[in-house]
């Protein structure tokens, strides 16, 4: 495979089908990254051959800078001035196995689009269109406070009052220009606030004066609960607190059991914690509800209702749920993201008259300064919910050079990761896959 690289970013083989982040990103899993066009310079195609946006993310200890082609994701860290250039290599090998972990690149996405198109004729119209849509595995903590902040709210408010929680609560890591001709030179970016930052009792007012409403006391409440349950010393790898670390546990639990202990906090009803269970605590056949859910099932799977309208409630909430995992199977909370997505209007026109690989009319031109020698890494997955001959046609690679082959060799052999979301997590996973725990296979979808 022959593409051109962006100086300074790494490459990683990785169709479109497996991940496309023009739908991920804005489809209201997260609301943090921020979406960069390119120069107007590297625009010429519209095949979505080259890289149109640059994707951003603010972590404990780094920004992650992400670009995408049809064919590969392309991918650099940023870090403050103050880590020594010595601990770089080890450090990108981290970044590699943050983005193999938040991805959940160990699921072959296309092997389940298959299979839920074959059991679903409303699926079996979207996958075209909307493929490449999986779910992140986030940050337990920050998953858990954005979607407090969702209760009858939109994605764009959603994204505007996470960001301010990070510009008033978390200290700047750093600042990077920007990739166009923006009025701005440059952007700020913050860390996810930890919980010992929006504890304290005067927290609620300031979120109210910020435009939160109701919403302020319930992040106040919540994690003044984790910080007088768990404490608030980090760790001093992880840079995690005692309960940011607590949450991370709840994977482990039993789905009923993990959710019970979600609904103790304040503003978390069965919604908000069955999107923390699907979004980051490994709860894949949790399907979330709400109405707009609910007039799916009724529109297009036969759920009878004696009104479309009707209040949610316990009872109607289980009806949906079920409806739709038994079309969907053991994956069904994935399955439900992609229609979701596809009923959203910001996504009418969706990759309609648009490329493929990003949600602007124009696609990227590969920068001339670009150097063709810089390597591309091969996908290194081995979890398939089917079989390795699939997963090895569906995430083919080249063979790596030498340089970034190392980096992949690092990213498999980190016993411990100090990155930011997810690192005590995704330590113990690559230690469970080498000892072939059952814990590290996916679950295996319902054909």
């Amino acid at each position: 495979m022959s593409m051109a690289i962006p100086m300074g970013f790494h490459a990683l083989p990785l169709p479109l089908a497996q991940l496309s982040l023009a739908a991920v990103l804005k489809c209201g899993q997260s609301f943090r990254w921020s979406i960069l066009p390119l120069p107007t310079s590297e625009l010429p195609v519209a095949d979505g051959s080259v890289p149109a946006h640059e994707y951003r993310l603010c972590l404990r200890d780094r920004v992650v800078c992400l670009r995408q082609s049809r064919d590969a994701l392309f991918y650099r860290s940023v870090f403050p001035a103050s880590v020594p250039e010595e601990s770089l290599e080890t450090k990108e090998a981290e970044t590699l196995a943050w983005i193999r972990d938040y991805f959940q690149l160990d699921i072959d996405l296309a092997e389940l689009y298959r299979q839920w198109s074959l059991a679903d004729p409303v699926f079996h119209r979207l996958q075209d269109r909307f493929e490449g849509i999986r779910m992140l595995r986030q940050d337990p903590f920050e998953n858990l406070i954005s979607f407090i902040c969702s209760s009858n709210n939109n994605i764009a408010r959603i994204t505007k009052m996470v960001k301010s929680l990070c510009q008033h609560y978390s200290p700047p890591l750093l600042s990077l220009p920007l990739p166009s001709g923006s009025t701005l030179p440059e952007e700020t970016y913050h860390p996810f606030p930890p919980p010992s930052a929006l504890a304290p009792p005067e927290v609620s007012a300031k979120l109210r004066s910020l435009g939160f409403g109701y919403r302020a006391d319930f992040i106040q409440r919540t994690a003044a609960m984790l910080v007088g349950a768990h404490g608030v010393s980090r760790h001093p790898k992880t840079l995690m607190e005692p309960s940011e670390e607590w949450l991370i546990t709840l994977r482990n639990m039993a789905t009923p059991e993990a959710r019970a202990e979600l609904l103790k906090f304040v503003g978390v009803g069965r919604k908000v914690a069955d999107c923390v269970l699907l979004m980051s605590l490994d709860k894949r056949e949790v399907i979330p509800v709400d109405t707009h859910v609910h007039q799916i099932a009724i529109k297009h799977y036969g759920l009878k209702s004696a009104s479309k309208t009707a209040n949610m409630n316990p009872k109607l909430y289980d009806e949906v749920s079920t409806k739709l995992a038994s079309v969907w199977g053991d994956y069904a909370g994935w399955a439900h993201s992609v229609l979701f997505t596809s009923d959203l209007k910001s996504f009418a026109s969706y990759r309609i008259a648009s490329t493929p690989a990003s949600p602007s009319l124009t696609p990227d031109r590969p920068s001339s300064s670009s150097p063709a020698s810089t390597p591309s890494i091969s996908t290194p997955t081995s979890e398939t919910p089917t079989t390795t001959t699939k997963r090895k046609r569906a995430l083919s690679a080249e063979k790596p050079p030498a340089r970034t082959a190392r980096l992949v060799e690092i990213a498999d052999s980190l016993p411990e990761l100090a990155i930011a979301e997810s690192t005590y997590s995704l330590a113990e996973r690559v230690k469970r896959r080498r000892r072939g725990a059952p814990s590290s296979q996916p679950l295996s979808p319902a054909a």
